[in-house]
């Protein structure tokens, strides 16, 4: 081997064909890599916009969570009896209620 490429069966080394051939060989390693590229960046996309999705379904979770045990601590709220006072000011009555905590 001398370090020229030559096909089998030629004598001359690639030739005319043999340069177009090399050419073509060119063009559709380059077309593979901008492919290759352009889908690296629609899968990086892709991925950007499910975190995205994720991250808001994750906020609207702890949103909801937050409200159940707000709306659980109302409704215990409400359970419970409350106290009232009631005093006589002048010709009228006012009341006061008042939580035990």
């Amino acid at each position: 081997m001398t370090g020229d490429l030559r096909l089998e069966g030629s004598r001359g080394g690639l030739g005319l064909g043999g340069g177009l051939v090399q050419l073509a060989g060119w063009l559709a390693a380059a077309c593979a890599a901008v492919v290759g590229a352009v889908l690296a960046v629609v899968f990086a996309a892709s991925l950007m916009l499910i975190s995205l999705i994720g991250a808001v379904l994750l906020a609207f979770a702890g949103l909801s969570l937050s409200a159940r045990r707000t709306a659980r601590v109302r409704a215990h709220a409400r359970s419970r009896p409350q106290h009232l006072e009631a005093r006589r000011v002048g010709h009228s009555w006012v009341a006061y209620s008042w939580d035990q905590r």
